[in-house]
């Protein structure tokens, strides 16, 4: 009888046990669904565009949360889903590029150096040789950005498919967690 009892326990113990392993793991997968839809992504950087800040196979965070706290600010690295005027990126969904110019702002190119409003936009992020070209001088519609790629010879940006409404960007990248040697926050 006693012997019963205690097969009994641990028959309900070890179903107890694999119940609440279950639970958590399916609590766990939950949390990992919502943080991923709401909170953070993670993303790979297949080319070459953001080049040096993000080399091609790094790995970024990126927060979806802070633009619903505070405005998007100039020189904070985004990724965007691809806008439908841009018919150069066949099979891609999301792009990663630097915003540079805000809605009502004046951007224009001369010498190959940037200019918002007249003042000649500080780049420290870029290569002394780098230059910018191909940007006519515009005023960057209410509810858009004006994006660029660091790699300004082979980045396919809005000088190409134009400024991008905010309401494209899923969010602002955080930090490079991948490879570690590479590892960087941005805030």
């Amino acid at each position: 009888m006693e012997l019963l009892k205690e097969r009994s326990k641990k028959k309900k113990s070890l179903s107890r046990t694999v119940l609440e392993w279950l639970t958590v793991a399916v609590v766990a997968f939950s949390l990992a669904l919502v943080v991923r839809a709401f909170v953070f992504q993670s993303y790979y950087i297949p080319s070459g565009s953001m080049l040096p800040t993000l080399q091609i196979g790094d790995r970024i965070l990126v927060d979806k949360l802070s633009y619903d706290f505070h405005k998007v600010h100039e020189g904070d690295i985004v990724v965007f889903r691809k806008p439908k005027s841009d018919t150069n990126s066949a099979g891609i969904t999301d792009l990663v590029k630097r915003v540079i110019g805000l809605p009502g702002q004046r951007i224009s190119a001369i010498g190959g150096q940037v200019y918002i409003n007249g003042k000649l936009l500080k780049e420290p992020f870029l290569p002394k040789s780098a230059l910018t070209y191909y940007l006519p001088s515009q005023v960057i519609p209410k509810g858009k950005v004006f994006v660029m790629g660091d790699n300004r010879q082979n980045s396919k940006d809005s000088r190409i498919f134009g400024p991008i409404s905010e309401k494209l960007i899923v969010g602002k990248v955080v930090l490079i967690f991948w490879p570690l040697d590479q590892f960087r926050l941005y805030f």
